[in-house]
């Protein structure tokens, strides 16, 4: 009976390290799709205020991958209200992103502290946090293959995963990734008493390059009634891409020479 027992248990062990290995590759392969050195995109953000009031800014994002992962920059062009406003947030390995800010009207760059990471972007329904999670590393999060559905018309995976430590300020995600090309269709974000505050819904896939390219990103904040659309109109992989672009300097300057 003993020996029936331990078999059972080593059993339900190995089937739980499968799933866990399982989910972790899952979200990997959603993370690592689209080979591309760099990323520019030229982008539409709609801010939709709870009284239906709509507000629009045009942005500028540049990604690529370096020695310690992913480094991004958004650049606000449009309106006048915000151009000039710039942020960058490069990968940290094994811990949170590294985040500076720049805005005109402060007239220097600024840290942003991982306290932050709850705050809004630009005020936007996206937090800092959102922001960087493009570039969140599968490993500072753990997995679970939670069960697998229809949705958008696609079959999915649902995984879980939760953050290893408190520096991300979400309790979960949960996310919905397509079971054939393990593109993530849609994110519900919980906080820290678990309840669920905000979804990130993805559409308007596109062919760019020979690559299978999301081009809308909805954020809806539950409760505040608001929400923000950011549609990619311009989407340009592999494009030469200067490494000062990713420095306080240039976030100060906004020139890459």
């Amino acid at each position: 009976m003993k020996k029936r027992l331990m078999l059972i248990v080593l059993l339900i062990g190995a089937v739980s390290l499968y799933a866990q290995q399982s989910a972790d590759s899952i979200v990997r392969a959603s993370r690592d799709r689209i080979k591309a050195d760099t990323v520019s995109t030229r982008s539409r953000m709609v801010i939709t205020a709870k009284d239906g009031s709509v507000s629009e800014r045009l942005v500028d994002q540049y990604s690529k991958d370096g020695p310690k992962g992913s480094r991004a920059v958004i650049v606000f062009q449009q309106p006048a209200t915000v151009a000039g406003s710039r942020f960058l947030t490069m990968a940290n390995p094994g811990g949170a992103d590294d985040r500076w800010i720049f805005l005109p009207s402060l007239g220097k760059v600024r840290r942003v502290a991982s306290s932050e990471g709850s705050g809004s972007f630009m005020g936007t329904d996206f937090s800092y946090d959102d922001i960087s999670s493009t570039s969140r590393s599968a490993d500072l999060d753990t997995h679970t293959l939670v069960r697998e559905e229809t949705y958008g018309g696609a079959n999915c995976y649902v995984i879980q995963s939760v953050p290893k430590d408190s520096s991300f300020h979400y309790s979960k995600m949960v996310q919905w990734i397509t079971k054939d090309a393990y593109i993530i269709t849609k994110i519900e974000l919980f906080d820290r008493r678990n309840n669920h505050v905000k979804t990130a819904e993805m559409s308007g896939l596109k062919d760019i390059q020979g690559r299978k390219t999301i081009t809308v990103t909805k954020m809806t904040t539950h409760g505040a009634g608001t929400f923000t659309t950011i549609t990619n109109e311009i989407t340009k992989y592999d494009d030469p891409i200067p490494e000062q672009v990713f420095t306080t300097q240039y976030l100060e300057t906004g020139k890459s020479r």
